[in-house]
């Protein structure tokens, strides 16, 4: 069992949870995911690690209520307990000998890039972030970008916060501004990675994406984060998470990922459902 030693609401639909797994901050590594189970009847999810403290023997998650198991997880509270913590797992993000780096982040998926920027950071690389998401009331790690860029900008699709537009726009701005980056790491939604692969290939600078928006069970045996890279074919939890993005056929894994939003519905309005009676 696992103690929850922080909970912390970002905005309505998403949530940071502190975990006490000692083995695993003491491994863990930016771009790495752990696998875990609510309660014993659980189901596995993957999720990835947004930031660790080996001093504390604590990793923490951010993830985002979406279907039935997230919904359960938001449900613990500080001080219970998670079934299943296990990890960490994938292949961290290669940031050595890197010297200037683009972090673009979209929506939850900023919460993957953090720990990717903070290491850079660390090792002395000039990171400029980009963070986007709908509107003021999602953004989320806004001060913690900001500690760790040197330059850092945040876009909201109706400029709501930040500077209107989408992540493509500020990454453009700083390139013809006359920024030159050794490498561009983006994470988030499959739709913004491509068109970011898209605007990068344009440029001739390296991409590296992080395909764990497609993951479900974190282990390749179901199947569901197979994708096609450079006429191969991957598995995102086992070969990735990280691919290099101009090779990545995103177009195939979005109408993969599509196959899973009616069953994801589906589950998250009969877990609704059971909480409403149980409280009743």
């Amino acid at each position: 069992m696992y103690k929850i030693v922080r909970k912390e609401i970002l905005n309505p639909t998403v949530t940071l949870m502190e975990i006490y797994a000692p083995l695993i901050a003491a491994k863990a590594e930016p771009g790495q995911f752990i696998i875990l189970r609510v309660n014993g009847d659980g189901e596995r999810i993957p999720l990835t690690v947004a930031d660790f403290n080996r001093d504390t023997g604590t990793v923490t998650i951010i993830f985002q209520i979406i279907g039935a198991t997230t919904a359960q997880l938001n449900n613990l509270e500080e001080g219970q307990y998670i079934q299943d913590f296990v990890g960490p797992l994938g292949t961290p993000t290669h940031t050595e000998g890197l010297r200037k780096v683009a972090v673009i982040g979209g929506g939850v998926g900023s919460a993957i890039a953090y720990p990717v920027a903070k290491k850079l950071h660390g090792q002395g690389c000039e990171v400029h972030s980009i963070t986007g998401f709908r509107n003021k009331d999602l953004v989320i790690l806004e001060k913690e970008f900001n500690k760790i860029s040197e330059k850092y900008i945040l876009v909201t699709d109706d400029g709501s916060r930040g500077k209107k537009g989408m992540v493509t726009d500020a990454l453009k701005e700083l390139i013809e501004s006359g920024e030159k980056y050794d490498q561009v790491i983006a994470i988030g939604p499959l739709i913004m990675m491509k068109f970011v692969c898209k605007l990068t290939k344009e440029y001739g600078i390296k991409t590296v994406v992080s395909m764990n928006p497609i993951m479900i069970d974190g282990t390749g045996m179901c199947g569901g984060c197979r994708l096609t890279v450079g006429g191969e074919t991957k598995f995102a939890c086992v070969d990735g998470p990280d691919f290099d993005g101009h090779l990545v056929d995103f177009d195939e894994a979005m109408a993969r990922s599509a196959m899973y939003r009616d069953f994801e519905a589906d589950q998250r309005e009969k877990n609704c459902r059971l909480f409403k009676k149980e409280e009743g």
